[in-house]
C-alpha cells in the first residue's frame, strides 16, 4: 500500500506569498498556516502539508549566501520526516538559489522543487495557485515508495526543469523562466507527464545526504563587449580577494586577440586567478578552439564553462571554494558535470 507522503514549504519570501488587501489594495504576507483555507484545492492532495517560512521574509534581490544556508539547513533537519520539499521564491534569483541549493545537497534523493509567481495568490489572475499545487504534486510523486523526482527542480507555468539548468528570461509573462540548454523534466497539461529519460540518473548512489554550508562569495563576474577597455578588464582583475572570474564571451567562447587582453589574463590566471569563459548566448556552448578567437583562451588555460548557464557557474564556482577544492584541480572539477549543470 502506498503510504501518504510527506510534504514541507518552505517560504522564504516572494510574490507567491502574497495576498492582497481588497480594502487597502495593499500586499501583506500570506499566513502559510491558513494554508487550506486559500487554497482548498491542496485537500484533492493526497500528501500531508506543512510549512516553515523564515522569520522574516525577503524579497528575492536580497537572497545571498545566508539565506541558501538557511534554506539548506531547513531540509537537512527535516530530510528523515518528509518525502519532499517545495521551496517558495521569489522569481528574479530564483535561478540562483535553485543553482546554489543543488550543489549544496550533494547526494539529494528527494525532490527539492522551487516556485514562486509573477501574480500574488490572492490576485484574480495569478498564476501562483497552479505553480504551487502542482509544485506540491510533483514532490509527492512516489514509484513503489521512492521519490519519482529526485533532484533540485524548479517548476514555473507548467513546466519542470532541472534547477542549475535555468535562466529567467521575462519580467513580465507567466512563462517567466528557460532552460535553454537542457529538455524540461515534467510537463503539466491534462496529465502530469514525466520525461523519466532526463531526471538525474541515481543508480547505485545509497550514500547519505551531504549538505555543504560553506560557499564562497570570492566570484566576479565581466560579460565582454565591443570597445571594453584595459582599464576597465585591469579594475576587474584587480579586485580584492577575488579568486574566480565568470567571463561571458562571444559565440562558442570568442574573445578579443589583442595582445593586451590575452596578456592580462594569463598574466592572472599565473598568479592563481580561476577564469571561466561561458558564453553570454541565451543558448548553446562554449568550444575553445573552434575558432581563431578562443584558441589563445584554450592555451591560456581558462576553465571550459561549456553549455552552463550563468547562474550556475557563478554558484558552482562559490561551492568548490567554499568545499576548500585545491587551486590545482579547480579546473578539472569545474569542468566535470556534478549535479547535471553541464554536458
Amino acid at each position: 500500500m502506498q503510504k501518504k507522503v510527506n510534504i514541507l514549504l518552505i517560504y522564504t519570501g516572494g510574490t507567491i506569498g502574497m495576498v492582497k488587501d481588497y480594502k487597502t489594495g495593499s500586499l501583506k504576507a500570506f499566513d502559510f498556516d491558513k494554508l487550506l483555507k486559500h487554497i482548498p484545492e491542496l485537500a484533492q492532495l493526497d500528501c500531508n502539508i506543512s510549512s516553515v517560512s523564515f522569520k522574516t521574509p525577503i524579497d528575492s534581490s536580497n537572497m545571498n549566501l545566508k539565506y541558501w544556508v538557511a534554506i539548506a539547513s531547513i531540509i537537512e533537519e527535516n530530510y528523515d520526516s518528509h518525502d519532499g520539499f517545495v521551496v517558495l521564491h521569489g522569481s528574479d534569483t530564483m535561478s540562483y538559489s535553485a543553482s546554489a541549493l543543488s550543489f549544496m545537497l550533494e547526494n539529494l534523493t528527494k525532490p527539492v522543487i522551487f516556485t514562486g509567481s509573477q501574480l500574488p495568490i490572492g490576485d484574480l489572475r495569478t498564476d501562483a495557485k497552479e505553480n504551487l499545487i502542482t509544485s506540491i504534486q510533483i514532490a509527492s510523486l512516489q514509484e513503489r515508495n521512492r521519490p519519482v523526482i529526485r533532484e533540485v527542480g524548479l517548476y514555473f507555468e507548467y513546466k519542470l526543469y532541472r534547477g542549475n539548468r535555468t535562466t529567467k528570461i521575462n519580467a513580465e509573462h507567466f512563462e517567466a523562466f528557460s532552460s535553454p540548454n537542457y529538455p524540461e523534466l515534467a510537463e503539466s497539461g491534462v496529465n502530469l507527464k514525466v520525461n523519466s529519460t532526463f531526471l538525474l540518473d541515481l543508480k547505485g548512489n545509497r550514500k547519505k545526504l551531504k549538505v555543504h554550508k560553506t560557499m564562497s562569495n570570492q566570484v566576479g563576474a565581466l560579460k565582454l563587449f565591443p570597445g571594453i577597455s584595459e582599464p576597465i578588464l585591469d579594475a576587474v582583475l584587480s579586485s580584492e580577494n577575488l579568486k574566480v572570474l565568470v567571463i561571458e564571451t562571444y559565440g562558442a567562447g570568442n574573445a578579443p586577440t589583442d595582445e593586451w587582453f590575452i596578456a592580462k589574463l594569463k598574466k592572472a590566471i599565473s598568479s592563481g586567478l580561476h577564469v571561466i569563459n561561458i558564453t553570454q548566448c541565451a543558448g548553446g556552448s562554449v568550444v575553445m578552439g573552434h575558432y581563431e578567437t578562443s584558441e589563445m583562451l584554450k592555451k591560456i588555460q581558462l576553465v571550459n564553462g561549456k553549455d552552463i548557464t550563468f547562474e550556475a557557474a557563478i554558484t558552482k564556482a562559490m561551492y568548490l571554494l567554499g568545499s576548500g577544492v585545491s587551486d590545482k584541480l579547480f579546473k578539472t572539477i569545474f569542468e566535470t558535470s556534478l549535479r547535471g549543470e553541464m554536458q
